[in-house]
């Protein structure tokens, strides 16, 4: 297990680790479009020698050494990834982002199991300003030179961040050790009541605007609640219908803050939503979408 400054210092360290000591050309570094919007900046940010970013993997074909970045659940759209990479150079190496793989956002299918996984622990309960992340590695030298590469750009990571991290996450463990009462919530099953609600609002107000449409989840079985489920994801990926071409820009117009397709190499009619503000501000972007439909009917 390396520790890293949240997932953005354990992506660079796993970069570094699986490029170095470096060859004639940098590694390309793809990723499924839509994909998550900083990938790019955080790997052209260092101007490396080591590794560059070669947009979307779908559109990858060389035959020749590659990093895929797998995202799952997907950040932004909510789907479940696998590499996509169609490759006979068999000199691909992947680094699985499983920032949001925890049961309020998805059903817990299998126990993921991959040579690289990343974890943030703002994902997982929220504490965002922890900065803590953590990458289990299969391979032990490459989880020494991730391990290197931390020690060497920030002198390790906050002991006081490890502490606080280790003491919430003993708490949670230690209430489901305790768990027996059927009436009441334990901390992820409230995550996980949250975000359907929202998600069930967020549809019906969508349903109600027709404007826009939000991707469909199929229902699978999560082995940690025992229940089937579908996916619940920390952000709506939004699509406006009809002829408006830019979805970001249409929603800032009306007060809504997004993030555009462009920026997740995908289509600018698309555009991110945060479904984890707080309860006024969420209510507030239901309440504007809704202001949408009556604009336009020109009410």
């Amino acid at each position: 297990i390396v520790v890293g400054t949240g997932s953005t210092q354990l992506y660079q360290a796993a970069l570094y680790a699986l490029t170095t000591p470096g060859g004639p050309q940098p590694i390309s570094v793809v990723c499924a479009a839509p994909y998550y919007s900083q990938y790019e900046q955080e790997t052209d940010y260092l101007r490396s020698g080591l590794y560059k970013w070669a947009g979307d993997a779908f559109a990858f074909d060389k035959e020749e050494p590659y990093i895929e970045v797998v995202t799952s659940p997907n950040n932004p759209d909510g789907s479940i990834r696998k590499a996509v990479v169609n490759s006979t150079s068999n000199e691909g190496k992947h680094i699985y982002d499983l920032a949001y793989y925890w049961p309020q956002y998805t059903a817990i299918t299998a126990a993921a199991d991959y040579d690289i996984m990343s974890f943030t622990f703002s994902k997982s309960t929220g504490h965002a300003g922890s900065r803590i992340g953590w990458s289990i590695v299969k391979d032990e030298e490459i989880a020494r030179k991730m391990t290197n590469f931390i020690e060497y750009s920030s002198i390790g990571v906050s002991k006081d961040s490890q502490h606080r991290a280790a003491t919430i996450m003993g708490v949670i463990y230690n209430s489901y050790q305790d768990f027996k009462s059927d009436s009441t919530e334990n901390f992820f099953q409230f995550g996980h009541r949250l975000m359907a609600e929202r998600w069930s609002r967020l549809r019906e107000v969508v349903a109600m605007n027709g404007f826009f449409s939000l991707p469909k989840f199929p229902r699978e079985f999560c082995l940690f609640n025992g229940d089937y489920t579908e996916s619940y994801p920390a952000f709506a990926w939004l699509k406006i219908n009809g002829d408006i071409e830019d979805c970001e820009k249409f929603l800032k117009e009306n007060k809504i803050l997004s993030r555009g397709g462009k920026r997740f190499g995908s289509d600018p009619r698309f555009a991110r939503v945060s479904m984890l503000s707080r309860e006024d501000v969420f209510e507030n972007f239901l309440n504007r979408l809704l202001t949408i439909k009556g604009i336009r009917n020109g009410h």
